[in-house]
């Protein structure tokens, strides 16, 4: 059997269907056209409208066949620990919606398999459902011996998305390792958790329609849906027992030896850490690349955690530096060829994992100190296991770490009862997976759907026509289909054709109107609830002759001109702003989301601090050169392939199909839009910047207007700044120069202010010491009051009393802030000793203003309700005192 390196196997397999007949499909992205799955975890995902006969693969291809990049963390805690689960995987795959079935599936299984491949044959192994007797006969006539073929039950060889809907028996493709990788049983066959038998290749054969009484219908038109796993069956190839040997694997977990100096293979726990820093970094550079970006839920959240688990392990191997974008550009350099986002988006990765792994700094700290808590709060020495599974999920602590924190302090962790924990999480996480898989099969139900079937996709007439006369396919009020909207009532009316903009990718929805014989339809929005279908949500003009719409009217359909080429201004200001953004702040900034309305544009891009005055304005004049360079701007459609070819930009994040619209602003600008836009930048008229704000961990937002909306803003400014220039008295442009010298001039009047109260507060002390009359006890002591003082002032007061009286000393003080009177009397320590007691006094006049209080023998202190008692409290201090 000859070596094959993974790149070869990926292209012999590609090519291979390709000659069979299928289109060679690009791999989608990992986040799916789908708003019901969290990440891209199969092949199959992106076809899902092919299998369900919503989309015809055009001919001569009798299917499709891709190399999918795909991301599962639904068991995250195994990946590593096995030399088979990985977290990014690429899958293999070829598809049929009806052309060719289990006969040629089969055929051209075995020979990649034997004749591409080289495997020998009598290494092959097959599993086939229960009572599938016509897939076991096709490998029987393929030469396959039947001891090689085993059945299996439901839960290893029938696939079914749910309860009901498409399903299938499955044939799966199992390879034999040998007996010494086997469990010694004389029952060892494929299926057996053992390592000897490695299933690599999965044929999907989706015949039947499952009914809810059990029972299966065969589908109109059958389907098959393989997988083989990329790196299983490189592992295979290349003769090594796990996926992390493979040549790109073993190429990673080389960056983390040289990294920490660790050899593979010298250490179990070394080992783990090189395996999941090397699975992890994959699926965090494609992820980034795909639009994801870290944050606490969905994809972000799971980005976070396969990043903060790489960074952890690093740790434990002692990296504490960043490091991760080591990872990054081996990445890139193994696999860049072949999916080229990798390469577009490479220093945006290295930006965001670089970000993430410094915060990530703080968020350790915090664990350290949950643990910290925790071991403060525990009775014994065990840590109970839910809080070590809080450390681990929620501050992304391994647990491991958490037992050798804790073995330093001679404290074990409850590791059965993390165990538990663990188990919760994951039947979680299974249940969640189970719901995806079954929503990845359902059609998007409700009303709009059933249109769409009905009547089909909406001509768009909206690039090259502003109005045209369109008939009526469907109206629907409140949730339900209806013939007619009368007068004064609201809606959603389809059309066959229309030229209304539906909101889509940031621009808001067309509004205008609907005409019919004199009825006015206004248009109030313009949406487009299915995928191809267009819907104007519309009230029937309640005029005094009355009016109607109904099902099957030819109206004629006019958007609102102006308002549409204020979006349009907008819209192509959004194109020009991302290229002066990167001009200024770099290559890693892409768009991350947009609004554009026709009063106002917003742009979010990913960048990593606050833009400076100076960029802000650098970028606003870059736009606003190239608006009056009055370059032309046209947009035109192409394939995917050849966009990506002409290095046209997608935008961030975005998911798009075979054929694409290009937005072409001559001579620097061309991006993936599918948006309404000027002809030439000059009608945009100028750009203003009018915010730049932050949205979230590394993403930022400007605000801007164009054209007449730019206008009135300035010309706002401008009214601001003239009524501040009047109100100061100075020409227009010293209105800056004079607020700043009145701020000077406001802050110095408040600190000699502050000074003017001190002295008085010194004077007023000067005056009490000057009147201190002799106690009992042979001291000095003050009696007085201080002018609305709190609690610590009071004490303040006292700290300066002390120094100015010498010692020994003591003072009773009083004083009223709001209505409310406080007493504080406090003494030396030699004046305790000659008798003076602070809480004695405190206790014997705090009756005089209605309170209570107490304190020690030095100092003690009373608040009240009644100041008019006051004098009275002073004057019974004196005579205890003297």
């Amino acid at each position: 059997m000859e070596y094959m390196s993974t790149a070869e196997i990926r292209e012999k397999y590609l090519s291979y269907f390709e000659a069979k007949g299928c289109k060679r499909w690009p791999s989608s992205s990992l986040i799916p056209d789908d708003p019901s799955l969290l990440l891209t975890s199969a092949g199959m995902v992106q076809f899902k409208p092919y299998f369900l006969q919503q989309k015809q693969l055009e001919a001569p291809y009798v299917g499709t066949t891709t190399a999918q990049k795909c991301v599962r963390t639904n068991d995250i805690d195994i990946i590593g620990t096995t030399g088979r689960h990985l977290s990014f995987f690429e899958m293999l795959g070829n598809f049929s919606f009806g052309a060719y079935f289990k006969k040629e599936m089969c055929a051209w299984a075995y020979e990649f398999s034997t004749e591409v491949l080289g495997l020998p044959a009598e290494r092959l192994y097959f599993t086939v459902y229960l009572d599938d007797d016509e897939t076991i006969e096709i490998w029987k006539g393929l030469g396959v011996p039947e001891d090689h073929i085993s059945r299996l039950g439901e839960e290893d060889n029938f696939w079914r998305a749910g309860p009901t809907g498409p399903c299938g028996p499955c044939s799966e493709i199992y390879y034999d390792q040998g007996e010494e990788f086997g469990c010694g049983s004389p029952d060892c066959a494929p299926g057996c958790d053992c390592d000897r038998f490695l299933e690599y290749w999965n044929l999907v054969f989706t015949q039947y329609d499952g009914q809810e009484d059990g029972s299966f219908v065969p589908l109109p038109k059958k389907n098959i849906d393989t997988g083989m796993g990329l790196e299983r069956i490189a592992a295979i190839m290349q003769g090594v027992q796990s996926n992390y040997e493979t040549d790109v694997l073993r190429s990673l977990v080389g960056v983390g030896e040289r990294l920490t100096g660790a050899v593979y293979g010298a250490d179990a726990d070394a080992d783990l850490s090189l395996r999941i820093m090397a699975d992890h970094s994959r699926s965090v550079t494609f992820m980034i690349a795909d639009g994801i970006l870290p944050s606490n839920e969905g994809r972000g959240y799971v980005l976070r955690r396969l990043l903060r688990r790489a960074v952890m392990k690093g740790h434990l191997l002692g990296l504490d530096k960043p490091f991760l974008n080591e990872y990054v550009d081996e990445i890139v350099n193994l696999m860049g060829d072949v999916y080229p986002e990798i390469v577009e988006n490479r220093e945006l990765a290295r930006r965001v994992i670089l970000s993430e792994e410094e915060r990530f700094g703080a968020t350790l700290r915090q664990g350290r100190a949950f643990l910290d808590e925790a071991l403060a709060g525990i009775e014994g020495e065990v840590l109970p296991g839910d809080r070590a599974f809080t450390l681990h999920d929620t501050y992304g602590f391994p647990v491991e770490v958490t037992r050798e924190l804790c073995g330093e302090r001679g404290i074990e962790v409850d590791m059965e009862g993390f165990g538990r924990c663990m188990d919760e999480q994951r039947e979680r996480a299974r249940a969640a997976n189970t719901k995806d898989a079954e929503a990845a099969w359902s059609t998007y139900g409700g009303v709009m759907n059933e249109i769409l079937e009905a009547v089909g996709p909406t001509e768009f007439l909206g690039y090259t026509k502003s109005e045209a006369d369109a008939r009526v396919l469907a109206i629907v009020k409140d949730g339900q289909q209806v013939d007619v909207l009368e007068a004064g009532e609201e809606g959603r009316v389809v059309l066959d054709a229309t030229p209304f903009y539906a909101e889509k990718g940031g621009q808001i929805g067309d509004t205008g109107v609907l005409a019919e014989d004199g009825v006015v339809v206004a248009v109030l929005d313009t949406k487009e609830p299915e995928k191809g279908l267009i819907a104007h949500t519309v009230k029937v003009v309640d005029e005094p002759a009355g009016g109607r719409i109904q099902v099957g009217d030819t109206v004629h359909a006019a958007i609102d001109v102006p308002r549409r080429e204020r979006i349009r201004r907008n819209h192509t200001a959004t194109h020009i702003l991302h290229w002066a953004l990167r001009q200024v702040l770099g290559d890693h900034v892409k768009q991350a989301g947009s609004y554009v309305a026709d009063s106002r544009l917003r742009f979010d891009f990913t960048h990593f601090e606050a833009m400076t005055a100076e960029q802000i304005a650098e970028v606003e004049r870059l736009a606003n050169e190239k608006v009056m360079e009055n370059h032309p701007v046209r947009a035109y459609e192409t394939s995917l392939a050849s966009a990506r070819e002409a290095g046209v930009m997608a935008l961030f994040g975005e998911k798009y199909g075979e054929f694409v619209r290009v937005l072409d602003i001559e001579g620097f600008s061309q991006e993936l839009c599918g948006g309404t836009h000027v002809s030439a930048t000059s009608e945009i008229g100028f750009v203003k910047i009018t915010s730049e704000t932050s949205v979230g961990a590394n993403l930022r937002r400007i605000e801007a207007v164009t054209s007449f909306d730019a206008l009135a803003y300035m010309n706002r400014v401008e009214v601001e700044l003239k009524e501040s220039a009047e109100a100061l008295r100075v020409p227009l442009f010293d209105v800056s120069e004079r607020t700043a010298a009145n701020v000077k001039q406001l802050k110095e009047l408040q600190t000699k202010m502050k000074r003017n109260r001190q002295t008085i507060a010194d004077d007023g002390i000067s005056s009490l010491v000057e009147g201190a009359v002799e106690a009992k006890g042979g001291y000095p002591v003050v009696f007085g009051r201080l002018p609305e003082a709190d609690a610590g002032q009071m004490r303040n007061a006292w700290d300066v009393l002390r120094a100015r009286l010498g010692k020994p000393g003591a003072a009773v003080l009083a004083t009223e802030k709001d209505g409310k009177p406080t007493l504080l009397a406090a003494g030396t320590p030699e004046a305790v000793e000659a008798g003076f007691d602070a809480g004695a006094v405190i206790k014997a006049i705090s009756g005089n203003i209605k309170g209570g209080g107490g304190g020690k023998a030095a100092m003690a202190q009373a608040g009240g309700k009644d100041a008019s008692g006051i004098d009275t409290a002073l004057e019974a201090a004196r005579e205890m005192l003297l």
